[in-house]
């Protein structure tokens, strides 16, 4: 076929990780700055992404940062993690890309992006490979010290930003505990912490939004990780913001995508 040959890819992830090293777990950014959600392997979709947001402009002179969820669902999950990785590395003042729930072999083992490597390359070491990378993948941002960015939301055990930098990041997404609400809760209009339907992470409510954002001087979260037919949903008076970046999503839900 067509697709990445695997001495060029592992190149490339390798020195990927070299870069990943130096960012801690909570990248510190400054605006102007582009935030995007889910992409789940589509990639042409990526490309559109990229037209609409630089309007005419040349990559290298806007900054971007993912919010995770770059494999599975979608068909291209390795050429889309590939080429944003290789943007990364051309500019990596400029581009950043923080961890999923997709991003951990339990998940994406089932929803698609170990058959794609496995029928690419007919063995699971670039599969295997690819999670070691995002094992160390960084887990939130911070936007002019006012914007909190994190994949999934709020863990009742991480009530600073600060908490969040003491966590061994490199490692399997624990099925419990703070590395996995991040990647793995939800808004919900609830007054307290409760159990998540999708069996990990927290739903978690205004109040626990308002504390997290007094307590770290915020004034906006922003995640991904749920799908709104807008492209965007708004919740607590416009303090928690899910952008979605995977328009008519697997194919066939016919919602808008947007980008921050």
């Amino acid at each position: 076929g067509n697709t990445l040959p695997e001495k060029q890819l592992i190149e490339l992830l390798m020195k990927f990780m070299e870069v990943l090293y130096t960012e801690s777990n909570v990248l510190e950014l400054q605006s102007p700055i582009t935030i995007c959600g889910d992409i789940h392997g589509q990639l042409y979709d990526l490309f559109e992404l990229f037209a609409k947001a630089l309007n005419g402009e040349d990559f290298g002179n806007q900054q971007f940062l993912f919010m995770g969820d770059y494999v599975d669902r979608g068909r291209f999950s390795l050429e889309t993690f590939a080429y944003l990785v290789a943007l990364k590395l051309k500019y990596p003042g400029k581009f950043y890309l923080l961890r999923g729930n997709h991003e951990c072999r339990q998940v994406n083992q089932m929803y698609g992006f170990y058959n794609e490597t496995q029928y690419y390359y007919g063995h699971a070491g670039v599969w295997s490979f690819c999670n070691e990378v995002f094992d160390i993948l960084p887990m939130a941002a911070v936007i002019d010290g006012r914007v909190f960015s994190v994949h999934g939301g709020l863990s009742p055990s991480l009530p600073l930003i600060e908490m969040i930098s003491l966590i061994e990041r490199q490692q399997e997404l624990p099925a419990v505990g703070p590395l996995c609400d991040l990647c793995w809760s939800d808004p919900d209009e609830t007054n307290s912490w409760r159990e998540n339907q999708r069996g990990a992470g927290f739903l978690f409510g205004a109040p626990q939004t308002k504390a997290f954002c007094q307590n770290n001087k915020l004034k906006l979260i922003t995640r991904s990780h749920q799908l709104a037919m807008e492209g965007f949903q708004k919740y607590f008076d416009d303090t928690l913001i899910t952008v979605w970046s995977a328009p008519n999503y697997m194919y066939r839900s016919n919602n808008k995508a947007t980008v921050m």
